[in-house]
């Protein structure tokens, strides 16, 4: 028994502090590839650090940190020397300073990632291994962060979260839109084999649904966010989106667009459609007070509905680029770049192949194997810059895209067009995706 717990901690003590690739998140499989398990140790050190920033924006955390005897507005007898502003502790920036921490460790991982093509490069231990050592590096350098003299900080930090924000957005619905083309090829491929009405239910169910919800979401924002007499831009901005995601379901379903792509059709386009209207939603909770329904007039309103909704969408599409290899459907959405490559890691990248394993002895002896010996399985470079920009994406998302200051505001103008850019963006790179096959017959998209 102790040699068994001694060799578990000698190979948990090399995870932390070694360049040995971690097995902890994938313990309750067979075997793992060790792109896999990078990716969602990765993706555990992005949530943790969401749910810490989540931690200062809780309600009544203000008024406690009152009690703290270091504190400044504390009552506690704790001489003035020795006391902080604690204010800086909690609040949106207090998630700016997380997030600039978090941000900055993965651009770091991505300046020593250039360049990397297989495990066999010296920089491979530093990618998978040394977990210990970075979560204290991340800790360290968020707690440096609150360091930093307030200033111009939050109003400068807040130009690189719009712009990171924005780029995410696009990669996020690049993911979104990979998914919906691997979900309905999945469906159809079982209801062509099985001739399943169980399967052709299901499509048309999901289908329905979308649009329904998608049809029900214009409704409500005509509703809540234009009036009979103005509110013309929130009118141009439903009623656009509402011609473009028609015509996206039109183009769908031409006879030339099935011709070479048999298996795309309707389920794809609800769900696009759907989250361009989550877009235009949230483009219009940072329209003008007097056409926007979630104004209150509260100067310090946190999360609301559409924020938390954006959160969910967020650790959907985190957690899909870890574990998703990359599909058919890759070369034309491009997300070859974010996702692994097909075949990487096993089916979905996480079990790996048993006649690759090495036999039943091979995997008894590791939890972890390196499928990357000869080609890496994603660019670890791009992965990086990606986490960095889902860090500024969170970092926006959790204070509303609001600007950090003691006057906090719902409007902000330039929220708003960058989610309403990204959505007509949604549509055309879905477009794109129906008639590139088309449009050019001597690339290969199959």
């Amino acid at each position: 028994m102790g040699a068994v717990l001694g060799l578990c901690s000698a190979a948990q003590l090399a995870c932390c502090c070694g360049s040995a690739a971690c097995s902890l998140c994938c313990s309750a499989c067979p075997s793992c590839a060790n792109s896999t398990s990078t990716r969602l140790m990765y993706t555990l050190m992005l949530l943790l650090t969401m749910v810490v920033a989540c931690v200062t924006l809780a309600p009544g955390l203000h008024d406690q940190m009152k009690k703290v005897p270091f504190c400044a507005n504390s009552t506690a007898l704790v001489p003035s020397n020795f006391k902080v502003d604690c204010d800086q502790a909690v609040g949106y920036l207090a998630v700016y300073r997380i997030c600039f921490a978090t941000c900055l460790f993965f651009c770091l991982m991505a300046l020593i990632m250039i360049g990397v093509r297989s495990s066999k490069d010296p920089r491979a231990g530093i990618q998978n291994g040394f977990w210990g050592i970075k979560y204290l590096v991340v800790i360290g350098g968020i707690i440096g962060a609150f360091f930093i003299p307030e200033g111009s900080f939050a109003a400068t930090w807040m130009v690189f979260g719009m712009i990171g924000g924005f780029c995410f957005i696009v990669i996020q619905l690049i993911l979104i839109i990979d998914f919906a083309h691997s979900w309905a090829e999945r469906w159809v491929s079982n209801y062509e084999e099985t001739q399943s009405k169980g399967w052709y239910s299901a499509l048309l169910l999901a289908m329905l649904s979308c649009y329904a919800l998608t049809l029900t979401g214009i409704v409500l924002l005509y509703i809540f966010y234009t009036k009979p007499d103005g509110c013309d831009l929130s009118k141009f901005f439903i009623s656009f989106n509402l011609i473009l995601v028609v015509i996206a379901s039109a183009i769908s379903i031409l006879p030339s667009v099935q011709e070479h792509q048999p298996r795309s059709g309707l389920l794809q386009s609800a769900v696009v459609s759907l989250y361009v209207m989550y877009l235009t939603w949230s483009a219009l909770a940072n329209s003008a007070g007097e056409c926007n329904a979630s104004f209150t007039g509260d100067k310090q309103s946190s999360f609301d509905k559409q924020s938390s909704i954006g959160l969910v969408i967020w650790v959907f599409s985190v957690i899909y680029s870890s574990i998703r290899t990359a599909s058919s459907c890759s070369k034309i959405t491009m997300s070859e770049h974010i996702l692994a490559k097909e075949g990487s890691g096993g089916e979905g990248g996480l079990i790996a192949n048993e006649e690759g394993d090495g036999g039943e002895a091979g995997r008894d002896e590791t939890k972890v194997f390196d499928n990357e010996g000869d080609d890496v399985a994603y660019s670890w470079t791009f992965f990086h810059v990606v986490f960095a920009l889902a860090t500024l994406y969170i970092m926006m998302t959790l204070t509303n895209w609001y600007n950090p200051s003691s006057q906090l505001s719902k409007e902000n103008a330039a929220s708003m067009w960058i989610k309403i850019t990204s959505s007509w963006l949604c549509v055309g790179l879905y477009v794109w995706t129906l008639i590139a096959p088309a449009v050019l017959p001597d690339r290969d998209f199959s």
